[in-house]
């Protein structure tokens, strides 16, 4: 496991199981960091953040005196924003159990995806950015954005969780437009000075009861999608070919993190009161948890869809949930992961999670 950063220096990365580190943060270090690594340099993505622009003569003022930050900063500032809003929720009237993706690296591609303001999201292809800017969606149908991922095997698929549902764009080759769900209104995403392929919104799964969809997690196949808000205890299953959806409840917690196994026989979801439920995707039973440190706060799989580790809000002991016997079987056994280096500059410790009697 790799050592934690020393106090007062930063993490750059981590590459290969390995944390990068350095005394600040900044493009120089960035750039010979992956350049002498990976051989590839990730250029920087200029634009303006508009995370909720205010109104009024001085903020458009400040507008007009605002240049265009590099990429790096740019992205600080939106992960920073997204912070905020998990640590600040009384401020920005949210939950504080909500944690948003606002960043995400196309699976296959060197092609990241960022919210860069409360309506819109940007893309840069690397792969094809030679003389290019960055591509821009924006819609009527997309607005206050709090997620977003791709779509695994599908080319160059984005699904964009906002107020109301979720977006589904695909891009725009020439001589090759994405065809839309019948019903659905074709809107064409604005693209930088001109530049670039242009992006179409294909179709858009509204939400059964217009709710702000907050988390949203694809299928390993692409066929399915899962989507929640963190005002609901429900979260839907769409099949995303025909943009049917079906809503499944369970618990009284709202749903704040959702999580496909990459074998797709698993989603995990997590709840805003500590609880969490381990769903089999074949008949979706599901196992509830109840969690002794808190709510989660942070959740992955492993590559191989055999465990997932779980992180609490009030403990420095993570999760580590393993499966006793093979798909759809919902036995399994959560085992504590100490972080001895973590809990000496805390010194806190606590529990982690116990399952739960479903009576």
């Amino acid at each position: 496991m790799p050592s934690f950063p020393q106090r007062g220096e930063v993490t750059i990365c981590e590459i290969n199981c390995d944390l990068v580190t350095a005394e600040s943060l900044s493009d120089n270090r960035a750039k010979e960091t992956y350049g002498g690594v990976l051989g590839f340099v990730f250029s920087p993505i200029p634009f303006r953040a508009d995370p909720m622009p205010p109104s009024g003569p001085a903020a458009e003022q400040e507008r007009n005196n605002t240049a265009p930050r590099s990429g790096f900063a740019a992205f600080k500032e939106i992960l920073s924003d997204s912070f905020k809003r998990i640590l600040l929720p009384s401020a920005l009237n949210l939950s504080p159990d909500v944690i948003f993706q606002a960043v995400s690296w196309h699976p296959h591609k060197h092609m990241v995806a960022c919210i860069s303001g409360s309506n819109q999201v940007l893309i840069r292809d690397y792969e094809d950015s030679v003389g290019k800017d960055p591509c821009i969606l924006t819609s009527e149908a997309q607005r206050e954005i709090k997620s977003l991922e791709w779509r695994p095997n599908s080319g160059k698929t984005l699904f964009v969780a906002c107020n109301g549902g979720v977006c589904l764009w695909s891009e725009s080759y020439p001589g090759n437009v994405p065809s839309t769900r019948s019903g659905v209104t074709s809107s064409l995403g604005t693209i930088s000075r001109g530049s670039g392929n242009r992006w179409t919104l294909v179709d858009f799964l509204r939400s059964p009861t217009g709710e702000q969809i907050s988390a949203i997690s694809c299928s390993p196949d692409g066929r399915y999608l899962a989507s929640a808000s963190y005002e609901s205890s429900s979260f839907t299953i769409w099949d995303v070919a025909q943009g049917a959806g079906t809503p499944i409840r369970r618990g009284l917690g709202a749903v704040s993190i959702l999580k496909w196994s990459p074998t797709g026989d698993y989603l995990l979801t997590t709840m805003s009161d500590g609880t969490f439920y381990l769903w089999e995707t074949n008949t979706w039973t599901s196992e509830p948890w109840s969690s002794t440190g808190g709510y989660v706060t942070g959740a992955a799989w492993d590559p191989m869809g055999r465990m997932a580790l779980l992180a609490f809000s009030e403990s420095n002991t993570l999760g580590s949930l393993h499966f006793a016997s093979r798909p759809p079987a919902l036995d399994a056994h959560l085992l504590p992961v100490e972080l001895p280096e973590i809990s000496s500059l805390t010194g806190r410790m606590g529990g982690v999670a116990r399952r739960r009697d479903p009576t």
